[in-house]
């Protein structure tokens, strides 16, 4: 692998933003606009349904159509950076984003919503990939597992707090409201990205869009099984936690007998586990060892594992203990994957973008499975959930333990992020 406590001065953008603060919090902004778009109009599934005579499968199809597009897409906005620079890429994305968002506010037809919906997906990747690029061409590792970390942040609470925002908008103006709202957002980080987002790939670094050339930049990052690894390492375990977010429903209100109005407090302990995870994440870069980092992360999340099974096993849930593993184990995720997230970038420098791509890929990939496949199975089962949320903590796990076997030198010292 290479040095990564050097830095080449050419990723250095010509000008630094005035406010390294600002900075990160537009990137961030980026990285939360995929998975908060997923779920803003969730809440008005029922009245969208009503509004243009769609069947409930009619209705999922504008979620699966989303979740296709984004999954599809962010196998080429990192090649598309790496080609042509970060900036039109996140431009463009966000450009597209906004014209979809109107297109699903003036859809008269369940057709209409579902190709605007698979638009909607193929746009808000760039967001996500090309951010986690340029925090790496930006910043010094240290400083950029701290950027990360604001980062892990806002992705961690966007599916959380997206129904909560999603509802609202619906109450109060209608479900037509809630795209016009994601107009909104597409039009601000779009003049936010315009004014403060300088380039940060030097044009002698960028990769030519070849076919051939693309061919053998996914075959390098698929064939390296480091690459893999850690991927599979940072994208399973986040669904541990979403596993919960998207059977809420069934596990606050079946199990936990909890009135809708009574959720609330889920969704905050999630942020609390998100927010303080990250924020310990950031106050160790540079100062522990990532492997050391990452091995608290998962040892957090294997404990509350335990102890959610065992509790479940032997106890009725009740909501006064129920809600608290989920906390916990999202601070155990929060605090290991910002460094996850740059020993996958630093593997391939001169493909950051590409490898973003294909480590949102398999996230997607793995989001899919959970939100269509296994949520249904489990969500009725306090103990179900807890099983199965300690089967995709181990998909994880076994990958990460593997590489540390296999590859013990990857994440051992403390100035690989400095």
């Amino acid at each position: 692998m290479t040095d990564p406590t050097s830095r080449d001065v050419a990723t250095t953008p010509p000008s630094r933003p005035a406010s390294a603060w600002g900075f990160a919090l537009l990137l961030a902004l980026l990285g939360m606009l995929g998975p908060f778009s997923i779920d803003t109009y969730i809440p008005a599934f029922g009245a969208i349904a009503s509004a243009i005579q769609a069947s409930p499968a009619q209705m999922q199809q504008t979620l699966s159509a989303y979740l296709f597009g984004f999954a599809f897409m962010n196998l080429f906005h990192g090649a598309l950076s790496d080609s042509f620079g970060r900036r039109p890429v996140v431009l463009g994305g966000l450009a597209l984003f906004t014209v979809a968002s109107a297109g699903c506010a003036l859809a008269q037809s369940i057709e209409a919503l579902v190709f605007w919906r698979a638009v909607q997906g193929f746009s808000t990747g760039a967001g996500i990939v090309v951010s986690r690029a340029i925090i790496r061409d930006v910043f010094a590792p240290g400083q950029a597992q701290r950027v990360m970390s604001q980062v892990t942040i806002f992705f961690g609470i966007a599916p959380v707090i997206a129904p909560m925002i999603g509802g609202l908008v619906a109450d109060w103006w209608g479900w037509h409201a809630v795209f016009w709202f994601l107009v909104v957002v597409g039009v601000g980080l779009f003049a936010s990205s315009a004014t403060w987002l300088k380039e940060t790939l030097a044009p002698e670094q960028r990769q030519p869009l070849r076919v051939g050339n693309l061919m053998r930049g996914y075959a390098s990052l698929c064939s390296d099984p480091r690459f893999l690894l850690l991927c599979f390492a940072s994208g399973v375990p986040f669904n541990g936690m979403f596993l919960y977010v998207l059977s809420a429903p069934a596990f606050l209100g079946d199990i936990l007998q909890l009135a809708p109005t009574q959720f609330f407090w889920f969704f905050v302990l999630n942020v609390v586990g998100i927010i303080s995870g990250s924020w310990t994440s950031g106050r160790m870069a540079g100062k522990v060892a990532p492997k050391r980092q990452i091995r608290d992360g998962f040892f957090v999340m294997v404990l509350v594992c335990l102890v959610n099974i065992a509790a479940n096993a032997l106890f009725t849930p009740h909501a006064l203990w129920s809600m608290w593993p989920v906390m916990f184990y999202s601070f155990g995720w929060a605090l290991m994957v910002p460094a996850v997230t740059l020993l996958v970038l630093d593997l391939h420098p001169d493909r950051r973008g590409m490898a973003s791509s294909l480590q949102s890929v398999v996230g997607s990939a793995a989001n899919g499975i959970v939100a269509g496949v296994l949520a249904p199975l489990v969500m009725h089962s306090a103990l179900g959930l807890a099983v199965a949320a300690a089967g995709l903590l181990a998909t994880g796990l076994v990958s990460w333990v593997w590489l540390h076997q296999r590859w013990p030198e990857i994440g051992r010292r403390a100035h690989e992020l400095t």
